[in-house]
């Protein structure tokens, strides 16, 4: 593509800058991907700095550089100094790509929980309406019938960006995003022009990065903030919002954009009743303006309620037929690692999920309690290099809500994994009569659990859902929760 170092920062505002007129062949932020002619932008991180590689980034070719500090590149660089390389590299990103995101309906989906299942859902929904649909979000980037493989729940805003022109180019119309606070904050999604934002809910995670949970909803809220303003879109945008959460009104307040609210509890333009949960799955009503009509989802739980009826939402405002809706909400079988049921025969109910913040865990094993015909015995660790605090309110919810508690490993990372299951256990302490024990090693730990369960107990195992790896240190190790339950159920108990 033939654009100069000027065109490609339309829109970025430079504090310092020379040879814009340098003509350029991309853009890249790691310098160990630079190619001959692009312009390296240097983003200061959490582990390193970008600016320590300059001259590696010019030794493969570099002509240009964006840079925050006040240092002189070489003599016969082109450069341009400016506020913020993130947010230069998200508007330059899109700007190389020819803004992809202006031809797609792009929806994006934010909350502590559900953001996956949601997507899923909402691709589901708008995919039976015709035409193809994308994904971008945790478990997979999905073009049309391709999958293509995650690093992070939203990609930086330079990756994000071709895997747009990749939907545009494939004649993808809708994209159903996971949105985390993240990418809100470091402004990877500050050039994606997003049609319809919608909120799950928020409970406390991701205080290892936010100061507080102030911090952590206001990351939230710029999503709803930014939509509508300065829109070059025809098409109308909208928010959709779970009014039974705490923070629903603020959202709503934050937000220029028309609303569609959703609830069970309180009042909501798009309200589920006479919810009935079964081991199988739900049943409710969905009343709106024009009427009522029945749902059935093979989705057990509460809280998979709360994710059909965002689907739901979205596929009413999009003015999709009803029976459409309905259709492609009964047809979901599930989405890998959420509630996922691991079924050799065995006399007792094991399901693998990713339930890795408090709320998370409680409405897993407050749906698992509701099926379990015998005792729940539960499975968790926690991540090592993220919120410390979530540690002890995850033990005391595992011991108020299971039988029998089995703490483990996650992946610790670079913290001691010993460490973290004492701070689990403390919230276990709190609990009279609470059962648990620790074993380490994972593999063990699940071993343990379906050795120790009899017929009609309920075996969860939290933390991991859909992770084929468990990170130790700096190593990445296979591991698969729903694979080693999976050998241990015909190696060691068989039906």
């Amino acid at each position: 593509m033939a654009i100069t170092f000027r065109q490609l920062l339309q829109g970025v505002e430079t504090l310092d800058a020379a040879g814009l007129d340098q003509g350029i062949t991309g853009v890249q932020y790691d310098s160990r991907q630079v190619q001959p002619g692009n312009i390296f932008v240097c983003i200061q991180g959490y582990r390193t700095d970008g600016h320590l590689y300059i001259n590696d980034a010019l030794s493969k070719g570099a002509v240009g550089l964006v840079i925050e500090k006040d240092i002189c590149p070489a003599p016969g660089i082109s450069f341009a100094r400016v506020n913020s390389s993130r947010f230069a590299l998200a508007l330059m990103s899109a700007n190389y790509y020819d803004h992809p995101g202006e031809d797609l309906t792009l929806i994006g989906v934010t909350g502590t929980n559900g953001k996956t299942t949601t997507t899923h859902m909402i691709e589901a929904v708008l995919g039976a309406g015709g035409g193809l649909t994308g994904i971008i979000g945790t478990i997979c980037n999905k073009v049309g019938e391709e999958s293509l493989p995650v690093e992070r729940t939203t990609p930086e805003s330079l990756d994000l960006q071709v895997l747009l022109a990749k939907m545009k180019a494939a004649k993808v119309k809708t994209v159903s995003m996971e949105v985390s606070s993240h990418a809100l904050s470091l402004q990877r999604v500050a050039a994606c022009p997003f049609d319809v934002g919608v909120f799950t809910n928020i409970t406390q995670d991701h205080l290892d990065f936010h100061r507080d949970m102030e911090e952590y909803l206001a990351a939230k809220m710029l999503l709803f903030e930014g939509l509508g303003r300065d829109r070059s879109k025809e098409r109308p945008c909208y928010a959709v919002i779970n009014s039974d959460d705490e923070a629903a009104q603020r959202i709503i307040n934050c937000t220029r954009a028309p609303v569609l609210t959703y609830g069970i509890h309180s009042d909501a333009d798009v309200k589920a009743g006479q919810v009935r949960l079964t081991s199988e799955g739900s049943s409710f009503v969905v009343s709106y303006s024009k009427g009522d009509f029945p749902i059935i989802t093979h989705l057990p739980g509460e809280f998979n309620v709360y994710n059909s009826l965002a689907a739901i939402s979205v596929g009413l405002r999009e003015g999709m037929a009803v029976d459409a809706i309905r259709e492609a909400i009964e047809k979901m079988k599930g989405v890998p690692g959420r509630f996922e049921v691991v079924d050799e025969g065995q006399k007792f109910t094991v399901v693998v999920d990713y339930a890795h913040t408090p709320d998370g865990l409680e409405n897993v094993l407050k749906t698992a309690r509701r099926i379990a015909g015998g005792r729940l015995i539960t499975v968790f660790g926690c991540g090592g290099d993220r919120d410390a605090g979530k540690r002890p309110i995850m033990g005391r919810i595992s011991g108020e809500r299971s039988d029998y508690t089995v703490i483990t490993s996650d992946n610790p990372r670079s913290e001691d994994p010993e460490k973290i299951e004492e701070q689990i256990e403390a919230g276990l302490r709190r609990i009279e009569n609470a059962c648990y024990t620790v074993i380490t090693d994972r593999r063990q730990a699940i071993r343990h659990a379906l050795l120790r369960a009899g017929e009609g107990d309920f075996v969860v195992i939290a933390g991991k859902g859909h992770e084929t790896y468990q990170v130790v240190g700096s190593d990445v190790l296979p591991f698969d929760d729903r694979q080693v339950a999976r050998e241990i159920l015909v190696k060691e108990i068989g039906i």
